[in-house]
């Protein structure tokens, strides 16, 4: 034992060990210029020529603050470290993922599920997104150093109905007293001038690099190539419908016959206060009968099991999934295309290598892509279409896309309302549930102690 003991306190077996670690994640990384550390490594535990914990004084036992302040100079660059490569934390802010995840759920997102992507703004302040602490607008990161996009070797590709975490495609440019909407959606509704100089209502418009813009949670329903649709709420891949998950919900009309649904019941079923919505008191006719009754119409985000356990109350007359038949503002944003979140599509999604025909009418699906994603100047003249100053009526995609939608496909800001999202867009994917607290109860009932260390369904 003490010859073990001995023999892992050697410097050059630390040394040995140390350079291992460091040479295997600079090949990772696959940027040969860090193979510069190595002589570092050397200095550390071998020609000691040079103090780089210059904060301590070699040959003296250190002070207490000293040694506070090496625990948390060690604990912020491992953290950072791990936060980088190998996995982050992620709360689910809202209830597009409903019953899949829930409103109140925390997460850890595994990095290395897809492969870490390299940051585009190395220079933050560490363990916040994109905005300080105690501050609405002070950015927490500097544009000063700026990479491309890279991503690391990670252990397999997306697959379909995959639960992805990835940076909202519409944030880049970002209304300040706004920022939980989409700015291009804000300036279709309200028009770009407003936007800009409605500095009360809007407040200041920023930009935001790709891997500062707001973190979203999606199911991936569609890959690199695959064919989608919706009709009447079922989506299609590839022609062959999609299976419905277990926590998968659509709005459903509830109609009774005029007695209120037992809040109690709804509590048990999962249904929180702010998802209870009311039609108006109507008229409806039932079935052999002459007369006319009150009845209460409601409308209540449901699972399958759930609306099927409610047509079991005895003051139900009809629960029927309340399918949208009018035209939405969804992608591509087209006044020609008549699409909504239940009946939406065919679109493909881009593949990286794929060549597609550019014409007019379905510019407005590439649009983004071409300008935005992959930084191409796109312009109409004269009818005709140029890309980087020359005439195109083709385009081939340097990135692969994917199509997201919530598992709670009538409440979800998902693919249907701002398109594709592109490979640099890519997180990571959710591995467990470390804590979930339920915001209509309060303390300790809060904590849903049945989600603690779940792991999310993917299937």
């Amino acid at each position: 034992m003490k010859k073990v003991k001995a023999f892992f306190k050697n410097k050059w077996t630390k040394f040995g060990i140390t350079l291992t670690i460091y040479l295997l994640w600079v090949i990772w990384l696959g940027n040969y210029w860090f193979l510069l550390g190595t002589p570092i490594i050397y200095d550390i535990y071998i020609s000691k020529k040079v103090n780089w914990a210059f904060w301590k004084k070699r040959g003296k036992k250190p002070s207490k603050l000293v040694e506070w302040i090496d625990a948390i100079i060690f604990a912020v660059i491992a953290a950072s470290l791990i936060r980088l490569f190998l996995i982050e934390a992620y709360t689910i802010p809202t209830s597009s993922m409903e019953k899949s995840l829930l409103v109140g759920d925390y997460l850890f997102v595994s990095k290395v599920t897809y492969g870490p992507r390299m940051p585009n703004t190395p220079i933050s302040f560490p363990f916040v997104h994109h905005t300080m602490p105690f501050s609405e607008t002070a950015r927490s990161f500097s544009e000063w150093i700026k990479w491309p996009y890279n991503r690391l070797a990670g252990f397999r590709k997306i697959r379909r109905n995959d639960m992805v975490v990835f940076n909202f495609p519409e944030g880049d440019t970002v209304a300040l007293k706004r920022q939980a909407e989409s700015y291009y959606d804000l300036c279709r509704r309200y028009g770009r001038e407003r936007v800009w100089t409605d500095k009360l209502n809007f407040g200041d418009i920023i930009y935001r690099p790709v891997d500062k813009q707001e973190n979203y949670i999606k199911r991936c329903v569609a890959i690199p190539g695959d064919k989608i649709e919706v009709r009447h709420t079922q989506v299609y891949i590839n022609g062959e419908p999609q299976k419905h998950f277990k926590g998968m919900q659509f709005n459903y009309e509830i109609i009774t016959n005029g007695l209120p649904l037992n809040t109690r019941n709804l509590e048990r079923l999962g249904i929180s206060q702010e998802d209870i919505q009311f039609g108006l008191m109507t008229q409806y006719q039932i079935a052999d009968t002459i007369s006319k009754t009150n009845t209460i119409h409601y409308f209540l985000p449901l699972t399958e099991e759930k609306a099927n356990t409610i047509r079991t109350y005895p003051n139900i007359i009809s629960v029927k999934v309340a399918e949208i038949t009018e035209r939405e503002d969804v992608f591509p944003q087209d006044s020609t295309i008549c699409y909504n979140r239940d009946n939406f599509g065919p679109l493909t999604v881009p593949a990286k290598g794929q060549t597609v025909q550019l014409t007019l009418n379905n510019l407005c699906i590439y649009h983004r892509i071409i300008e935005t994603y992959e930084k191409n100047k796109l312009e109409v003249k004269n009818n005709k279409i140029y890309i980087n100053d020359r005439e195109s009526n083709s385009y081939t995609f340097r990135m692969d896309y994917y199509f997201m939608m919530g598992d709670n496909r009538h409440n979800s800001q998902d693919g249907r309302f701002w398109g594709f999202v592109s490979e640099d867009h890519i997180v990571g994917m959710p591995v467990f549930i470390w804590l979930s607290l339920d915001k209509d109860k309060p303390f300790p009932q809060k904590i849903r102690w049945n989600r603690m260390f779940r792991v999310p369904t993917h299937d």
